[in-house]
């Protein structure tokens, strides 16, 4: 495909998985919206942000699987080398839930490090319980999805979010309505269902392509015999990328659990994160296709940058539609059932991460050329540089400024964001310019 690669190629391959991922921020919304219909929405939505913050978290060694299955499964050798890797950080994943779990740490992290009200920190205990076969399904189900994506299967990816939104939805809704459960209880619930019927359909949708995969033979390519060490080299700095980019969630949480009006940003923030995941969603759906499409001598990347310069100006538009005009009111008032009060605050952060969508297409599209690179060791290093910006404008806002938490946060994420594109824009114009140069070209 990379070698007469057209818009209208790059958007059959990559339609699918943004439909994935849109069907995926669908989730949030939808969520944020029933807890904040049931009673004690403040502090069922705090304790559902903070759970679902230390899941993210939690998740973050293989979140990676889907791109590293991409560019590495290639063969029988591969696959199970690959296999074997991911079921090792999926059990690694669930141990380390389960020792944030134990009462006195759990109670050390949100009773004394967040400073959490009780009420609020034992409901945010259960909800965990519930997420807890979170980032084992969602390693699994990586893993599988990568191996459909290099092998053009992107339309059974997103048949399998559509069973994870069903499950998800049908199940909340079931609960909203009939359990009488609180609000932090059925949103976690229903992210687990859906997460886990999803992995057992991608499951059933790669048992003929893995039978096919443990058909071939290694090629004779040295660079194509995967060992456990090639392996980590290459995983290694985008876990570490993604473990310290989920690092921010609970970094942000400890900040505005500090901050003016902590109770009310804590509640607000994942209103806002899951109306703001729509449109970064369309930016996330966008890396395994640059993997996929850029080719080894990155021969895609002029048709592949041209599509996502597009993609970020769609994007950027649609969400500044929604936060510069009346419909802002609208979506946090009738649409999520935020009170009067909650959806004021709400509004100022959204219209500063107005940015965030086509950042995300832009880092997206900078870490597949990482990837493709082999120098994954640049990914991480971004990210060590967002994380920086966010922890200095949340210090300097909340400790400083006396900014009110939900504020600070937004500033905090679209300067750190910020700071990661222009790391990786240097890095990659060196690169590109190494792979263009004639003596390069073999």
């Amino acid at each position: 495909m990379t070698t007469e690669l057209t818009q209208k190629k790059i958007f059959k391959f990559w339609s699918p998985l943004a439909a994935t991922w849109l069907m995926m921020a669908f989730e949030g919304p939808f969520l944020a919206a029933l807890i904040a219909r049931l009673p004690n929405e403040k502090f069922n939505l705090a304790a559902y942000g903070i759970a679902y913050a230390f899941a993210l978290l939690s998740e973050a060694p293989v979140i990676m699987m889907m791109a590293a299955s991409t560019a590495l499964v290639k063969d029988r050798h591969s696959y199970y080398k690959m296999r074997n890797f991911s079921n090792l950080l999926i059990v690694f994943v669930t141990v380390t839930l389960l020792v944030a779990l134990i009462p006195p740490v759990f109670d050390f992290l949100t009773l004394q490090l967040i400073n959490l009200p009780k009420d609020v920190s034992a409901l945010t205990y259960t909800s965990m319980l519930f997420l807890l076969p979170w980032p084992g399904a969602i390693g699994y189900r990586r893993f599988l999805q990568g191996i459909l994506i290099v092998n053009n299967r992107t339309r059974m990816v997103s048949y399998g979010t559509v069973i994870r939104v069903l499950m998800m939805s049908g199940s909340a809704y079931f609960l909203y309505r009939f359990s009488g459960w609180p609000g932090a209880y059925v949103g976690s619930f229903a992210l687990s269902a859906g997460v886990f019927s999803e992995m057992i359909a991608s499951h059933f949708m790669c048992r003929k392509l893995i039978k096919e995969i443990k058909q071939q033979e290694p090629e004779s390519d040295i660079e194509n015999n995967l060992n456990y060490k090639k392996i980590y080299s290459f995983y290694y700095p985008l876990a570490l990328a993604t473990f310290v980019g989920l690092g921010a969630h609970p970094i942000i949480t400890f900040f505005v659990g500090h901050s003016r009006l902590a109770l009310e940003s804590l509640a607000v923030l994942p209103v806002i994160n899951s109306l703001v995941f729509i449109f970064r969603a369309i930016g996330l759906s966008y890396h395994e296709v640059g993997i996929a499409l850029m080719g080894k001598n990155m021969q895609g990347f002029a048709a592949l940058k041209k599509f996502a310069t597009r993609l970020a100006l769609i994007n950027v538009s649609v969400l500044a539609i929604i936060a510069f005009t009346p419909f802002v009111d609208i979506w946090f008032g009738s649409i999520s059932g935020l009170s009067p009060l909650l959806s004021s605050i709400a509004v100022l952060p959204t219209r500063i991460l107005v940015l965030i969508p086509a950042l995300t297409v832009l880092i997206s599209f900078q870490r597949a050329i990482q990837v493709v690179s082999k120098k994954t060791s640049a990914v991480s290093n971004s990210t060590i540089v967002e994380v920086t910006g966010i922890f200095t404008v949340l210090f300097i806002g909340i400790n400083i400024l006396d900014i009110v938490g939900a504020t600070a946060a937004a500033l905090a994420l679209l300067i750190g964001r910020i700071a990661a594109n222009a790391y990786l824009l240097k890095t990659n114009s060196i690169a590109l310019k190494k792979v263009n140069s004639p003596a390069e070209v073999k």
